[in-house]
């Protein structure tokens, strides 16, 4: 009698741990130039080569080993639902020979047209028109179906309309979007489709005829233009990357993880020559530019935010404040009189350096100017521009960089 065990994801991942760490130094030992991608008790072999003949020895002998390794554990493989698939950038006629794996009780795998992975649905150029055609289509018969919930006598307002549109059928025709939507991508079949969608949704929303102009019903229904909205999400995506583990897959392919990490991935952008880097284009790509772009946050409860642990309280001498006032004329000279004995103090010491500064804004633009003396010797002069910020802003900016350049001299 045959017994099957049936594992949890979380179990069958610390199960499947050793043996995939067993795997690796199997097919490191032998040469093979395969990668594998495992999600739960759904694996695939990759393989690159310029012949379907080197790939198919590859896929073969990565197969068999995993095979005798499974058998090891006590696991079986389910031979009927291994599948091949063969990307390629030809554009005649594309014929791949078939993978055998009749010596080891498994069927000739013919190379399929798309290939399915998590519900992602991939073809041989990577231009995921049939997942952009099967998503749109569910995502226009859930719209269609909506249209239950209209009544003779009172039907669903505008809004109710509109909040299901985006809560129930559009995460269906997007899902998956960042694997097609990323700079120079081709765009124009996959928006026109999703375009069909917006206008489906658009008539249901406003009751409008068919022949109503596309961009006035889209704007009463209180829809952006679908591209619009993909680049909303997309910029919202890259910065969730920033939330990520450094131990990430994501963050381990990145640039910026390199020094962070002892031993990279394989495949990480870092190890990427500069003319490789320039021809890759994808969503990970533009995610790595984003880094460039965010700036972390401060944390408001930090112990170094404390009052007592502050800088101006640690180095409280290093710091005098003195309030201006146009009022009295004794205390402006009394001024002036402090600013000129803090200059000839300066100009005596040749360790010391004197930065004068000063911002105003007009037009929205702010001009802020830093002027630095070491021993009595004008040093630095910088002159900036900003737009939309505030004097004080601008003020605040000088003295950060007066104090930035004072100290690399």
């Amino acid at each position: 009698m045959e017994q099957r065990l049936v594992l949890s994801p979380i179990l069958s991942a610390l199960y499947l741990s050793l043996f995939l760490y067993i795997l690796e130094k199997c097919l490191k030992n032998l040469n093979l130039n395969i990668s594998i991608l495992s999600f739960v008790n759904d694996s695939f072999f990759l393989t690159q080569s310029k012949y379907f003949q080197i790939s198919n020895i590859h896929l073969f002998s990565s197969y068999n080993v995993t095979f005798n390794l499974l058998s090891k554990f006590s696991l079986l493989v389910e031979h009927l639902k291994t599948e091949v698939f063969h990307f390629s950038r030809l554009y005649g006629v594309f014929n791949p020979s078939p993978l055998n794996l009749s010596t080891i009780d498994s069927p000739i795998l013919c190379p399929k047209e798309i290939w399915r992975y998590l519900g992602l649905i991939f073809d041989r150029k990577l231009l995921f028109c049939q997942h952009i055609n099967f998503y749109t289509n569910k995502a226009i018969l859930t719209v269609k179906c909506m249209k239950i919930l209209d009544n003779l006598t009172r039907g669903l307002i505008l809004h109710q309309k509109h909040l299901l549109y985006r809560s129930c059928a559009l995460p269906i025709a997007l899902y998956g979007f960042q694997i097609w939507f990323y700079t120079k991508a081709p765009l124009f079949y996959l928006l026109k489709i999703l375009g069909k969608l917006q206008r489906q949704a658009a008539l249901w929303i406003t009751r409008a005829f068919k022949i109503a102009p596309f961009l006035g019903i889209e704007a009463i229904a209180s829809l952006i233009l679908i591209q619009l909205h993909l680049q909303k999400l997309s910029e919202r995506s890259k910065l969730r990357a920033h939330a990520l583990s450094d131990s990430h897959i994501l963050r381990s392919l990145m640039m910026n993880n390199l020094e962070s990490t002892t031993h990279p991935y394989p495949l990480a952008l870092s190890l990427l020559t500069e003319c490789q880097c320039g021809l890759i284009k994808g969503y990970l790509v533009n995610m790595d530019n984003q880094f460039n772009e965010v700036f972390p946050s401060f944390d408001l409860l930090n112990s170094k935010f404390r009052l007592d642990n502050r800088i101006i309280d640690c180095f409280s001498n290093c710091f005098s404040f003195y309030l201006f006032s146009k009022k009295s004329d004794h205390f402006f000279k009394d001024q002036i009189q402090q600013l000129d004995n803090i200059a000839i103090k300066s100009s005596n010491s040749p360790l010391t350096a004197l930065m004068v500064m000063d911002a105003s804004v007009k037009n929205n633009i702010a001009s802020f100017i830093v002027h630095i003396h070491v021993h009595n010797k004008p040093i630095v002069k910088t002159l900036y521009h900003a737009i939309n910020i505030t004097s004080t802003e601008a003020e605040f900016f000088a003295i950060r960089c007066s104090i930035n350049q004072a100290l690399h001299l």
